[in-house]
């Protein structure tokens, strides 16, 4: 697979995931000029920016590992304005899906990140 080809599989199986757990997607791979959030979601009231990280193989790391300081102030200022143009989100929580997909295929969801 190709890296565009993997991130959207991640992708898919990330709203698969999130949907099992309850949790209702508003959308996927939003954008705001140079801004993209992987996953909006919501649950319980909460709005979830989520961050997909997949990887075909771990030889270089744990997908996890490859979300750095200036995504995560993208990831912020994303949410921002998304959050400005529907302002009856006033919950907001920052997570990460990261996604491994040699075998076994693991899935690792990291809720409320702090950043």
């Amino acid at each position: 697979m190709k890296n565009k080809d993997t991130g959207n599989f991640g992708e898919n199986l990330a709203c698969s995931f999130l949907i099992e757990k309850g949790f209702m997607i508003i959308a996927q791979n939003w954008r705001y000029k140079h801004l993209e959030i992987d996953i909006i979601a919501s649950k319980d009231q909460q709005l979830h920016i989520v961050e997909v990280k997949t990887r075909s193989n771990i030889e270089f790391g744990y997908p996890e590992q490859f979300i750095g300081k200036q995504k995560f102030q993208f990831l912020k200022n994303a949410a921002a304005i998304y959050q400005y143009q529907n302002p009856h989100w006033r919950n907001i929580q920052f997570d990460v899906i990261a996604i491994t997909l040699i075998e076994p295929m693991e899935i690792l969801f990291l809720e409320d990140v702090f950043f």
